[in-house]
């Protein structure tokens, strides 16, 4: 089939946070962003709480927060009350994320979890989530290992060495790639430093992005409100050579370890994640973190007891090594789940990644989509599937938003995907 025209871009909705649920095609979504670590009996709090009020189904999203489907107009407000008394998220507040081993990784330069927890206060002042978009967020990275590099966020904080000291590189609109560097500060002026480039986005009315005023009218306004606190200029985002892999072993600065494990496309039955809490309680962990890239983080394991819970894990079909095919497919709930989707995104996607496979590295990432939002993985993708009334359209090096170069059927999309990633490999052991 020949390409169609480009579609018109869409930007996705508001956020369905804890006491705003959103409606969707298996019912009302809540997304809960939790604050460090959660204790297992209250992730098994969790559990318990998403089978009784909702369909059993939760998601950890590629930003690390906690979606919970199935709920209805009746049982959500007794969900979210569940989850008060649980004291895991952090309520319906500008999002603020940090590192997946924020306060507990042995090499990071600064502590994002208490700086996190300051802001979070400072935010909660100033009235903020009534006055900025609901997809403002903020990103505190302490410059460990694991890094927030391909979050996309508002305003980010990275830490870094200047000048033999500790400090906070500010940059805003973009993840570490896009975002606009404005300097760097001491660590001490943080929270000023955030509260004020909020502010500039929040006078710029409810549905304004930092991009978005960067795009119009230059980073001037930005720099301008923050200059005065800068202790050195704007500097290119450092990096080692290769990102660290959330799944697998990570020691911590007490002599313990986590575990990454991966939700398979991003989502588990409850039960099955109930299960994997009690093994990680038996393993002597002390509790669990909602990571970026779909992960969950088991904190608190002793190299002993790591290996065995990993095998238990993989046992109940979570993802436990890093090339894993299942990490190289991105794929959103789909049809019927969700009401806007054209193709059954997530139902297809365990045959497009055992297809695909033998061909599959960390140079090629298959996003699926039922829509044009792109919800699951809004930035490019080696290769993009687009439900559309028409078909599956395909998308190279590009998102949702980009033009196709084909359609294919829904039943056509395991062996098309197959051939192009194949290729994709042949290409590369060619260069």
């Amino acid at each position: 089939m020949t390409a169609p025209a480009r579609a018109s871009p869409q930007r996705r909705g508001a956020c369905p946070g804890l006491s705003v649920p959103m409606a969707t095609g298996d019912g009302l979504l809540v997304r809960l962003l939790p604050i460090g670590t959660i204790a297992l009996d209250a992730f098994a709090g969790l559990c318990a709480a998403a089978r009784q009020h909702g369909n059993g189904i939760i998601e950890v999203t590629s930003r690390g927060s906690i979606q919970i489907r199935g709920l209805s107009a009746t049982s959500a407000p007794r969900f979210a009350s569940a989850i008060s008394a649980l004291g895991i998220a952090a309520g319906d507040s500008i999002p603020v994320l940090t590192d997946p081993l924020a306060g507990l990784a042995p090499d990071e330069i600064v502590d994002a979890a208490a700086l996190a927890a300051d802001l979070r206060a400072a935010l909660a002042q100033g009235s903020f989530a009534q006055r900025l978009s609901a997809k403002a967020s903020v990103t505190i990275d302490g410059g460990g290992t694991l890094d927030l590099d391909n979050i996309i966020a508002d305003v980010r904080l990275h830490a870094e060495a200047v000048k033999g000291a500790a400090a906070l590189c500010v940059s805003v609109g973009g993840d570490s790639r896009s975002a606009v560097p404005l300097g760097c500060i001491a660590g001490e002026n943080a929270v000023e430093v955030t509260v004020r480039l909020l502010e500039i986005i929040a006078r710029r009315g409810r549905h304004a992005r930092a991009r978005d005023i960067v795009a119009a009218e230059g980073i001037a306004v930005f720099r301008a409100a923050v200059e005065d606190l800068l202790v050195a200029s704007a500097r290119p985002r450092l990096r080692g050579n290769a990102r660290k892999e959330p799944i697998g072993l990570h020691p911590l600065r007490d002599g313990t370890f986590a575990y990454g494990v991966g939700l398979g496309f991003g989502h588990a039955d409850a039960m099955s994640l109930q299960r994997l809490a009690e093994a990680a309680k038996a393993a002597g962990a002390r509790g669990m973190r909602a990571a970026p890239g779909r992960t969950l983080m088991i904190i608190g394991l002793t190299q002993q007891t790591a290996w065995p819970l990993a095998a238990a894990a993989a046992a109940l079909g979570f993802i436990v090594r890093a090339d894993d095919p299942r990490r190289h497919v991105v794929a959103c709930a789909g049809a019927p789940i969700c009401a806007s989707a054209n193709i059954a995104a997530r139902a297809i996607a365990p045959q497009i990644a055992a297809a695909a496979a033998p061909y599959l590295n960390g140079s090629f990432k298959i996003h699926i989509s039922g829509c044009a939002k792109g919800c699951a993985h809004p930035a490019p993708a080696a290769l993009t599937v687009v439900g559309t009334s028409s078909g599956s359209a395909l998308v190279a090096n590009g998102s949702t938003r980009d033009a196709p170069f084909k359609i294919v059927t829904t039943n056509e999309l395991p062996a098309a995907i197959a051939e192009i990633a194949r290729d994709h490999k042949h290409e590369d052991e060619n260069v």
